[in-house]
């Protein structure tokens, strides 16, 4: 028996590659137009920078640039400015320079110092703001004028890059300014924007310049200074919809010659295709779909063994039949599988559902009551966790707070948790004081404890009406305490032991007096030991400068910040703990404290 020779599907489909000249027609035209589009980006960005340097040493050559930055951001609701002044007597800004030379002789304006700047009466600084302003401006606008830039401005941005506040813009004559799209931004305009001119911004930040695609146009970006926190920038907008356009129509009309030319061949190529390659492989496509229907590998086997052709396509089909009946074996135990799959992610979402319902969660939590503003928040580790919180009022002058920490995770930690909360709340609204609250607790938890499993807690009862707050700990975290007007700092207060460790413990009360607008923030070690990719803590000092970035903050305002720094800390790292915080506000009797 004479073997047959095997065609590999390769030489089978060789002439397949002459369609292939279409696809390089296509990449031709397409790189030949990104080269294009990029050298005259290339060439964009080096002239942005050199407007840029322009623009920065227009603004330096003034001795109290930075004074003046300052001033203008910071009275920019108050000055009185000519944005297109002109050097020729009669204007309002040559006035003023006549009336500020006039009471101080020896002051050269534009040479002037910070300190001689400084040491001028309070109406005089401001004439010399807006004299600098309106030179600078009538400066700025002619260098945009000069290189026909569609729209040449500075900004002062925040740290996090989501607000620009515009120091000055260029204008055109005749140009409106205003806050309109479209219209040129007057001093003190604030914009909030998008992603991508934020990552354009930071990436000005950190590598001194960037240029970014916005649409039809392109943005510049070039680092001035920083400034007060902020990062204040030269920016530049070109239109250069145009001059691309024009570029890509001539590179289109160089290549549709060619494209039609290779068309032809293509045609030929794709007939032999299809009956070498094609025909075959449709008849599997269709032995599969076929099977997607029936799940019935026989039928399978029966299209597909009039395939015999010795190449890939051949083994193919012969992989296809055996796939098959693999299929209809595993398809039993993926139903199986599936099913208890199912049921369990049931279970752990009513457990969820049931452990949220167990914690207080409608903020404002109680708005008839202005004396006080609380805020609480509980992320599991996994579905469901062993961390709790909970407030209540005991009486109309008593408030309860509890934070704990259940050992473990998942299911037998949420089960605990929610017994631990129940009696903590009983024993609570019996009027017993924090440490008796805690020795009941443990007495009845060791009472009945097969699991050996405990629970921290850091439990405290604030008198509303003179703001006193007594509180014990059971073996939980330092709370963190801010006077009013303070920052926040540690309690280092004594811990008893955990509930559930041992029977007959007894615990320690000890008190605090809360002043209208102090503040109490209480958080699971998930906070503290939160751990980045590298297995190092998040720790209570970045704790501690989350709190402190904005103390006079809202507690929900704080929970948001101490949230964020730990996500910014972990980064991709995966939450090994749950986190869960509480803070609360003291307002004083009948809310007379600080909002």
């Amino acid at each position: 028996m004479i073997e047959r020779r095997k065609t590999g599907l390769i030489r089978q489909t060789a002439l397949l590659f002459a369609a292939g000249i279409i696809i390089t027609g296509i990449f031709t035209f397409c790189s030949q137009r990104y080269l294009s589009e990029t050298a005259v980006k290339r060439q964009t960005e080096v002239l942005a920078g050199a407007v840029a340097e322009e623009v920065s040493l227009s603004v330096r050559e003034y001795a109290a640039y930075r004074w003046l930055l300052r001033y203008w951001c910071s009275h920019s609701d108050t000055m009185e400015i000519e944005y297109d002044a002109e050097y020729v007597p009669g204007t309002e800004t040559e006035r003023k320079s006549r009336i500020l030379t006039a009471r101080h002789p020896g002051l050269m304006l534009k040479y002037a110092s910070e300190a001689e700047v400084e040491a001028l009466p309070e109406r005089d600084q401001k004439l010399y703001a807006e004299i600098v302003y309106s030179w600078l401006i009538t400066r700025v606008n002619q260098i945009k004028r000069t290189y026909q830039i569609d729209y040449l401005f500075c900004v002062l941005t925040d740290e996090s890059f989501q607000t620009q506040f515009f120091v000055f813009s260029a204008a055109d004559k005749g140009s409106v300014r205003g806050t309109n799209y479209l219209e040129v931004y007057p001093l003190g305009t604030v914009v909030t924007v998008g992603e991508s001119q934020q990552e354009a911004m930071r990436s000005a930040r950190q590598n001194s310049s960037h240029l970014a695609e916005a649409g039809a146009y392109e943005d510049y970006y070039a680092l001035f200074e920083d400034m007060d926190g902020g990062t204040v920038l030269i920016g530049m907008t070109y239109n250069l919809s145009e001059l691309i356009q024009d570029i890509r129509s001539q590179t289109l009309r160089g290549s549709a010659f060619a494209a039609a030319c290779q068309l032809v061949l293509s045609f030929i190529c794709l007939g032999l295709v299809s009956f070498f390659v094609l025909r075959p492989l449709k008849k599997v496509e269709r032995s599969i779909r076929l099977y997607k229907k029936t799940k019935d590998s026989s039928i399978v086997e029966q299209n597909l063994s009039s395939i015999r052709m010795k190449n890939e396509i051949g083994q193919l089909s012969t992989d296809v039949i055996g796939l098959s009946k693999e299929i209809d074996e595993y398809l039993g135990r993926i139903e199986t599988i599936t099913a208890e799959k199912e049921r369990i992610g049931t279970e752990l979402s009513l457990a969820m559902r049931i452990q949220t319902a167990m914690l207080p969660s409608v903020f404002p939590a109680f708005p008839s009551r202005p004396e006080l503003d609380i805020y609480a928040v509980m992320d599991p580790a996994k579905e469901v966790g062993g961390d709790f919180y909970d407030f209540f009022f005991i009486d109309e002058d008593h408030l309860c707070l509890v934070i704990a920490d259940v050992s473990g995770k998942g299911i037998p930690a949420a089960l605990f948790m929610m017994a631990a909360k129940i009696i903590l709340a009983n024993y609570a609204k019996m009027g017993v004081d924090p440490a008796g609250i805690l020795r009941e607790t443990n007495r009845a938890i060791c009472a009945n404890n097969r699991e050996e499993m405990f629970v921290t807690v850091w439990l405290g009862i604030l008198t509303i009406s003179t703001g006193k707050l007594t509180a014990a700990n059971a073996g939980h975290e330092y709370p963190c305490i801010r006077k009013a007007d303070g920052q926040f700092e540690l309690l280092r207060d004594k811990h008893g032991f955990v509930i559930g460790g041992m029977e007959d413990v007894e615990y320690t009360d000890y008190e605090l007096i809360l002043e209208p607008g102090s503040k109490l923030f209480l958080y699971t070690d998930g906070v503290a030991e939160a751990t980045d990719e590298e297995d190092q803590l998040f720790g209570e000092e970045r704790m501690l400068e989350a709190l402190n970035e904005d103390p006079e903050a809202s507690p929900e305002q704080l929970l948001k910040n101490v949230r964020s720094a730990v996500d910014g800390f972990v980064k991709g790292a995966e939450q090994f703990d749950d986190i869960t915080m509480l803070c609360v506000e003291y307002k004083g009797p009948k809310g007379t404290g600080r909002s």
